[in-house]
């Protein structure tokens, strides 16, 4: 099974929005964590990670419910796993995702809402 590093979203989203002012590099961090969200397929791909058996699934089963080309589909993954809300495993010629535990929770802290 081959890993990936992660992105640590902790940094970015820290500090809530609410409670104190970002400073200019958390503020980019956290533009950047929030642009992988700001997209529909990427959020839908999200969702169904989330919501699989077993808490993971195969790239092979996310390309008919998004209803786009396999090619795409990874992009998306990719952009998700390196902002640090999916992880990424090997498995013969298929990766597999799985939702990182605690990642959408930083994201509502950051925004006040935890």
């Amino acid at each position: 099974m081959t890993e990936i590093e992660i992105t640590d979203v902790t940094a970015a989203c820290g500090t809530s929005l609410v409670g104190e002012p970002l400073s200019e590099a958390a503020a980019a961090d956290l533009a950047h964590t929030m642009k992988a969200l700001a997209d529909p397929a990427r959020l839908r791909l999200l969702s169904i990670v989330a919501a699989s058996a077993g808490g993971e699934a195969c790239v092979c089963d996310l390309t008919g419910p998004v209803g786009l080309s396999q090619p795409t589909v990874s992009h998306h993954l990719k952009v998700l796993t390196e902002a640090g809300f999916l992880s990424r495993s090997k498995r013969g010629t298929w990766a597999y995702y799985a939702l990182v535990p605690g990642a959408l929770d930083r994201v509502s802290r950051a925004l006040g809402a935890a």
